[in-house]
């Protein structure tokens, strides 16, 4: 039988088994359907029962709805290839694998979790350990169609007569697919390398490291739906936090983990960690660098033991016909000795008082004192401290403090450079001063860590007591958790592109970990941060006392055609060790285009290479430039408007994936960031097939 009748044969046979899974996916999700409709209908009328009964009957209403809900969620979710692999074993059985476990109405298994232990072999086996495996095949569907299937064969002394093999492997026909707009997951087509680091046990922190294209992002998150399959019990109640670098990055992975079944992850940008706020717009590389280094920590505690700007400067209050006043110095005097106590400021208040009422009461002393009388200072701190005129006056002069007021007190150069002596200079403070007085751009990335900050050193306004938040469902709202505002109990955090968060975002992410295993993500040939010293610091006190520590180097470069690769490593050589530069598998035959143009001309260049592109390939173009001229060329390209074509800032660029990339102005690139070629890397390396750069200026090649 020739090869494209076996083909057809084969995916005839693999079509009906698939045909089995959705028919019995419809049956599960009618089921899961009459469930929410029955626990609707439990308690109706409950209110003639007794109320323990009427208690007991709406608990079992909201466990039903909430379990069915959870059922419908995951029968839901978007399966882009339900069934997208099978296993044939030496003993002749078979599974097939997927993205999640179905069995049919007798219990027999259609199709085995992707995470389940009897599916590691889809991933581990190899013709030197078979793991008993024969035929692994993986099959490409289109929703509920069979596209195609790709066999390897590890053990070829023992293929059955019988037994149809077709194809040349899975992996490479799956790099050469054009992408979307959305990651695709990598489930059907994980490596070796890569499911050992899935698989690694989830207590203590994982670091997974790699260059460009090694598909760290992707095994990151299967390694989060993973664990949550594996322990559910450990890790699902508490929740699983990722956070991404920008907005732009998480929109772009946002599609992964729903594709598997897992609702009960976070995903955050860094500029969305701090809750009620949301920050997309980046400082530039020096005002960042200060932002984010530990020293403005100092500064910020500083700051915050300053006098409030509308503070009185001096007190009066008349007790028994005398004036008692305390003048600017002296109230200076207490408010020190307050803060010297070191409690956050605004649970201090009571504190502030006692300590004003001690100081009215020496001078009371003092001038009974001077006058030969006595007083009894116990009644004089009580008649005072029940005035409504000490009170007035207190709640002015120890006021609540909130994080974004203290941020805008620094936009003072004076009231800055007293906070910043000895840690800024005059250039810093008169820049950071004047970025902290224009808010009119809303907040940075930069600053959320800074307010987070500032959120914990101040404390919280007192409250009534409360009993511990804990985490609340809601069965109307599908089962989603409602989290407590700022809250900090996540089972595991997952940190993608962690080589470029600063010390200070170090710190603000380790507030939400501090009872969580990790999963760290990143690369520093790519960093942008410069001082990875500092950073490294702040990032170990993150993890804090978690011993259990295990690194993983993922050293393939799936993404880029060695083509592309090449021009990336060369840029980026006197940087970055031979050996920290991941090998490129893969060749088109198609070398990236260096096209000098004149810098008047940039402007009909870049439209002429996005035509070129967006014509020679199917997927995604990505246009990559200096993170200040975004706007600019977004102009440039109005008129050439298409779903397909994206411009990105160069740090906006960093774990993204284009079929093609038009990158404008390389130098740009280098001069804008603290770690120059570093970030030009990053920005070479998101295409998978072409590469067009414009440049008016040949210096960001480095010479032979």
């Amino acid at each position: 039988m020739s090869e494209p009748r076996v083909r057809r044969a084969e995916i005839a046979i693999e079509q009906a088994h698939v045909d089995r899974v959705y028919t019995r996916l419809a049956e599960l999700r009618a089921q899961a359907e009459a469930m929410r409709t029955k626990g609707y209908e439990i308690g109706h009328g409950a209110g003639r029962e007794a109320i323990f009964e009427q208690a007991s009957m709406l608990f079992e209403r909201d466990m039903m709805v909430y379990h069915a809900n959870q059922t419908l969620q995951t029968l839901d979710a978007e399966y882009e290839g339900l069934v997208f692999g099978r296993l044939d074993h030496l003993d002749n059985d078979h599974i097939y694998v997927g993205r999640l476990g179905i069995r049919d109405a007798e219990f027999d298994n259609l199709v085995t979790d992707w995470r389940a232990p009897a599916a590691a072999a889809f991933y581990q086996a190899t013709a030197e350990e078979p793991m008993d495996v024969v035929r692994r095949r993986v099959i490409r569907c289109s929703g509920q169609n069979v596209l195609d299937v790709d066999d390897d064969v590890l053990i070829a002394d023992a293929v059955p007569e019988n037994m149809q093999i077709v194809g040349e492997g899975a992996l490479m026909a799956a790099l050469g697919r054009s992408r979307g707009e959305k990651m695709r997951d990598i489930v059907a087509t994980i490596q070796k390398e890569q499911d050992e680091v899935i698989r690694a046990p989830w207590r203590g922190v994982t670091e997974i490291t790699g260059g460009p294209g090694t598909g760290k992002t992707a095994v990151a998150l299967h390694r989060a739906a993973y664990l949550l399959y594996r322990h559910r019990r450990q890790l699902g109640g508490a929740g699983v936090l990722v956070i991404g670098p920008s907005g732009v990055f998480t929109s772009y992975i946002s599609r992964v983990l729903p594709s598997m079944g897992e609702t009960n992850v976070e995903l955050r940008a860094l500029g969305e960690v701090l809750d009620g706020l949301e920050a997309t717009r980046q400082d530039a590389a020096p005002l960042a660098a200060i932002k984010g280094s530990l020293r403005m920590r100092k500064i910020l505690l500083r700051a915050l033991r300053d006098t409030p700007e509308d503070a009185p400067e001096d007190m009066k209050i008349v007790y028994r016909g005398e004036v008692l006043r305390l003048n600017a110095r002296e109230l200076d005097k207490v408010r020190r000795k307050v803060h010297t106590a070191g409690g956050p400021p605004n649970r201090s208040r009571i504190r502030a008082a006692e300590l004003l009422l001690d100081a009215l009461a020496a001078k009371a002393e003092q001038h009974a004192k001077d006058d030969g009388r006595q007083i009894d200072k116990a009644e004089l701190i009580t008649e005072l401290g029940e005035r409504i005129e000490f009170h007035r006056f207190l709640v002015v002069w120890w006021p609540i403090l909130y994080p974004a007021q203290i941020l805008r007190w620094l936009g003072t150069e004076k009231r800055l450079a007293a906070a910043a002596k000895g840690l800024l200079n005059r250039a810093e403070i008169t820049m950071l001063a004047a970025d902290f007085a224009d808010r009119s751009r809303g907040w940075t990335i930069a600053d959320v860590a800074l307010l987070d900050e500032l959120r914990v050193l101040i404390g919280q306004p007192p409250k009534s007591r409360r009993g511990r938040q804990s985490i609340e469902v809601n069965p109307e709202r599908g089962g989603a958790p409602t989290r407590p505002e700022h809250y900090d109990e996540y089972s595991h955090v997952v940190v993608d592109e962690s080589q470029d968060l600063s010390p200070m975002q170090w710190r603000m992410v380790g507030r939400r970990g501090k009872y969580a295993s990790w999963t760290v993500v990143g690369d520093p040939v790519q960093s942008s941060w410069p001082d990875p010293a500092e950073a490294a610091m702040a990032r170990d006190q993150a993890f804090g006392l978690k011993t259990t520590r295990r690194r993983f180097t993922l050293r393939t470069n799936y993404r880029n055609s060695a083509e592309i690769f090449d021009l990336a490593a060369k840029v980026v050589a006197g940087h970055a060790e031979a050996d920290e530069l991941p090998r490129a598998v893969r060749q088109t035959g198609i070398t990236p285009e260096v096209r000098p143009v004149e810098a008047a001309g940039l402007e009909a260049a870049t439209q002429a290479a996005v035509k070129e592109l967006m014509g020679a390939v199917e997927g995604t173009v990505g246009v990559i430039t200096a993170m200040d001229r975004v706007p600019e060329v977004e102009g440039w390209l109005a008129e050439l408007s298409d779903e397909r074509l994206k411009v990105v800032g160069s740090l906006d660029s960093k774990g993204l994936e284009y079929d093609a990339v038009v990158l404008v102005e390389p130098n740009d690139l280098i001069t804008e960031s603290t770690t120059g070629r570093r970030v030009l890397y990053v920005a070479l390396t998101r295409a998978t097939q072409q590469l067009t750069v414009l440049a008016s200026n040949p210096d960001w090649i480095p010479a032979a």
